[in-house]
């Protein structure tokens, strides 16, 4: 495995997916693409499987357990990693992916299903988290960029993927199957796991320990719980106090983990190099992405679009990301791809603003099309800075030890900035006054606001780079 990193000859897309390296691609960007897509695709499911075994109070628990899941198992990536190696801790996420896909499947209540839920949220917060950190060992640093652009490109795949699937499998009364496909695509992975995965530890040199950071994992995983519940439509007052609460989890945890002997973040983000920043542009780039979940709504309501076009709709933003993260990760000279990272911000608050101006009600066909290009700039946007922010995490560490916790962290903060980013979306649309319209422009205005931010960040990762 170090012989391949030490290969600096080792370039570009063909490498990375020629037949030294798919397997291993095949694999880190499938343990993402598992759990994006069963996220996406049991939104579409929920409404037919809740007719089928009823526990519609319970709806909302059904993402909220998930999200807590994934949150509190992506911060133990490294923990894994260093007790029981990559093959072990793959298959471990793979399996228990598995049972509770099945458990899912089979569930004859709503409180079966709930606990499905949480091993598949568990699970695949580890394999989503794995996928990112064994980039930097299963792989040569020049592919680390495209790795990292392939992996998280899964996220846009997924957003179109997961729907369209969801809604075939319950359009045809077999919602139980969806989650069946799942357990079977699981354990397609497992059988590719010994074939490209070593069994040894990342760092044999390394003392084995199952010393986890449980008060970290307490503060994230609580974040995550809060603000998953501020989601839920209350009052516009007691979400946004959710969202406080959990703002203040998430300083805990920053405050906690920076005095912790075993860590959830890299050392390195608390120094003064651009980790952090870099971290802070990558959380502002997912929340963004997080306007998508009401674009669907938008469309039925604003342009009388039947459910299956609004829902491509949405998807607009994914093909935009998905697309120029490819192309974008191509990129070699450091000067464009500095202004790349700086300007990819600004790209997505002019999507947005083109987007909120053009929100009215009963537009034309012409409207929605721009609805749609402007979607798309929004995720042209994220696509092109996201695989070199993704690279720069794992180059500019102090310890090269520190790699695969650098890696892992980038999930965390997908999760976690995707859990605030949504929060912020309903609270914005739920206290909208006005209308339909109003909501729609203000949520489009709002999130422009956040991605200039993501500007000023993406500036201070640059300076502190060089």
């Amino acid at each position: 495995m170090s012989s391949s990193r030490e290969s600096p000859a080792i370039d570009g897309w063909r490498a990375l997916l020629g037949p030294r390296f798919l397997g291993t691609s095949t694999l880190l960007a499938g343990g993402v693409a598992l759990y994006a897509t069963n996220e996406f695709l049991t939104v579409s499911l929920l409404p037919s499987a809740i007719a089928d075994i009823g526990g519609e109070r319970l709806y909302a628990w059904v993402t909220t357990l998930y999200l807590v899941g994934s949150v509190v198992a992506a911060s133990t990536v490294n923990a894994m990693l260093l007790r029981a190696g990559p093959r072990m801790s793959f298959l471990l996420g793979l399996a228990v992916f598995g049972i509770g896909s099945v458990v899912c499947a089979v569930a004859p209540g709503m409180q079966v299903l709930l606990a499905g839920r949480t091993l598949q949220g568990a699970a695949g917060g580890l394999l989503a988290g794995l996928g990112y950190a064994l980039i930097n060992t299963a792989l040569p640093r020049s592919l680390w960029t495209r790795a990292s652009a392939l992996v998280s490109a899964m996220w846009g795949v997924a957003t179109v993927v997961g729907p369209a699937a969801g809604g075939l499998f319950a359009q045809f009364g077999l919602w139980r199957w969806a989650f069946g496909v799942m357990a079977m695509l699981a354990l397609a992975m497992a059988v590719l796991v010994p074939l490209v995965l070593p069994a040894g530890r990342v760092d044999p040199d390394a003392e084995p320990s199952l010393k986890v950071p449980v008060w970290s994992v307490l503060l994230l995983g609580a974040a995550a719980l809060v603000v998953s519940i501020a989601q839920v439509p209350t009052h516009v007052a007691a979400t946004a106090g959710l969202l406080v609460v959990s703002v203040g989890l998430v300083v805990a945890f920053v405050l906690v983990d920076r005095r912790a002997t075993v860590k959830v973040l890299p050392p390195s983000v608390f120094g003064p190099g651009p980790l952090k920043w870099i971290y802070l542009t990558l959380t502002v780039l997912m929340a963004a992405a997080m306007v998508d979940m009401y674009v669907p709504l938008f469309g039925q309501r604003l342009a009388h679009l039947v459910p299956v076009t609004a829902g491509f709709l949405g998807a607009a933003l994914a093909v935009g990301w998905a697309v120029s993260e490819i192309l974008s990760a191509s990129l070699r000279s450091k000067k464009i791809v500095n202004r790349v990272v700086v300007t990819a911000p600004l790209i997505i608050a002019a999507g947005l603003i083109l987007a909120a101006v053009t929100q009215v009600a009963n537009a034309s066909a012409a409207v929605v099309v721009t609805w749609a290009v402007a979607l798309t700039i929004t995720g042209v946007g994220i696509g092109a800075a996201w695989p070199h922010l993704s690279a720069w995490a794992m180059h500019c560490v102090d310890d090269e030890k520190e790699g695969a916790v650098a890696a892992a962290t980038i999930n965390i903060i997908e999760v976690i900035a995707g859990a605030f980013g949504a929060g912020l979306a309903g609270v914005v649309v739920n206290s909208a006054q006005g209308g339909i319209v109003v909501a729609a422009r203000a949520l489009f205005a709002v999130f422009a606001a956040v991605g200039l931010l993501g500007a000023l960040a993406g500036v201070r990762v640059i300076r502190t780079m060089r």
